[in-house]
């Protein structure tokens, strides 16, 4: 479990990172979160859906990496395989969290716990007189965008909800073994909602480039195609055939 710390240099000046970084942790991940930011380059390897949180009504969004929990088909012999990287993967062992000594203010945070952490590693975060090193500056500076393009995000999804954009979908996948499998809890955006959409609407999301995520995101579902190819390859178990739709309607597309 992570062990994550306000990055301090009374604490951690002597701290360092590994030049290296695998992804293991994210082996058994199916999901994970991406920001409307990237949505343009993550539909050209992902399917990109919100989900909704269990403990509430609120969406997240995320980029789908397997058709089952504990699967993640993007990461196969120790190595990524997708054209990107999602930000919230590339920050490990870093996150932002709430400063304790500064009211309502966000601070880098390191996992302490992580193996890619530690005295006896490359990459220092503070100089020997107690600077911040280009490191841990170019670290702060990501978690600041990233945080930028969550916040972006949340205001995007605010936006597809409030002009009821939104639609459930479920997946049923159909098995060489003759068993089928049901996910649900997706949404994605109605299209056809999106054409009704008013003349004044449509230029004002077109001047705040909502169409860019928008349509990127309706794209993206053509990569469940892209996750069965990937999970036939390394499971004797064959996917025959995935079929998509709004929920409560008969299959909209067949894989």
């Amino acid at each position: 479990m992570a062990n994550f710390a306000p990055v301090r240099k009374e604490q951690h000046q002597k701290l360092k990172l590994s030049k290296t970084r695998d992804l293991a942790h994210v082996a058994g991940q199916h999901i994970v979160p991406v920001t409307a930011a990237e949505y343009a380059q993550a539909s050209a390897s992902f399917p990109v859906v919100l989900v909704k949180n269990p403990d509430s009504e609120r969406y997240r969004s995320v980029a789908m990496l397997g058709l089952e929990a504990g699967e993640n088909l993007y990461f196969q012999d120790e190595k990524w395989t997708a054209l990107s990287l999602p930000q919230s993967i590339a920050m490990v062992p870093f996150s932002l969290g709430m400063d304790p000594d500064k009211e309502n203010t966000l601070t880098a945070c390191i996992d302490l716990d992580s193996p890619f952490v530690g005295e006896d590693k490359d990459l220092a975060l503070f100089e020997e007189d107690g600077k911040e090193s280009e490191v841990l500056d170019n670290v702060q500076q990501a978690l600041g965008r990233l945080y930028d393009n969550e916040r972006m995000t949340e205001n995007f999804i605010k936006e597809l909800e409030e002009n009821d954009l939104l639609q459930e979908l479920e997946l049923n996948v159909a098995l060489s073994t003759g068993e089928k499998k049901k996910l649900v809890g997706i949404f994605t955006i109605n299209e056809d909602k999106v054409k009704d959409l008013s003349d004044e609407k449509v230029i004002d999301f077109h001047k705040r480039g909502l169409f860019v995520p928008i349509y990127s995101m309706l794209g993206s579902l053509s990569q469940v195609n892209r996750l069965v190819q990937l999970r036939n390859q390394v499971s004797e178990t064959k996917v025959t055939g995935v079929q998509i739709a709004p929920v409560g309607k008969e299959a909209a597309q067949q894989a």
